[in-house]
């Protein structure tokens, strides 16, 4: 069980972490935003008070104390339960003898997380449908994931 969640920890923080440079080097380098993590982390506190979904847009909603610190640990914490289904379905040994296949097949199947539970909860639609430029937060949803895919079956042949 410690390999388990000490694996999956080193994974998902280690692919998360490559999305986050990532999404840093897309801002600096073609001045797209980086991501509202407070926005994330006002719409996880909501769910507390039972909002799941914000119809008129998350950021209409009022902020929440912490919200920021909210939304960066549960970026952290969302990548890792990733790992964790990485690892449930290939198995702890995938840790100490990583490809990258299954970790694509898991970065890319994640991403129905973000089109189908968040974007729609804090009310941008499914898959970004109401977003000023759709088809772009698309792209960047998939080559996110992309990324954090890499970032997993690095992280586990670098650090396990």
């Amino acid at each position: 069980m410690f390999d388990f969640l000490f694996s999956a920890i080193v994974i998902g923080a280690g692919g998360t972490a490559l999305l986050d440079v990532w999404n840093l080097v897309l801002h600096r380098t073609r001045g797209l935003p980086l991501p509202p993590w407070h926005l994330v982390g006002r719409w996880f506190a909501g769910m507390r008070r039972g909002v799941f979904v914000h119809t008129r847009g998350i950021s209409q909603s009022p902020p929440v104390d912490n919200e920021l610190r909210i939304g960066w640990v549960m970026h952290y914490v969302v990548g890792i339960v990733f790992a964790m289904a990485l690892l449930l379905l290939w198995g702890t040994h995938w840790a100490h003898a990583p490809r990258f296949f299954p970790a694509l097949v898991v970065g890319l199947v994640t991403v129905g997380a973000g089109w189908f539970i968040l974007q729609p909860g804090m009310g941008v639609g499914i898959a970004c449908s109401r977003a000023a430029n759709p088809a772009q937060a698309r792209w960047l949803n998939v080559a996110g994931h992309v990324v954090f895919a890499l970032g997993m079956y690095l992280s586990a042949k670098v650090f396990l």
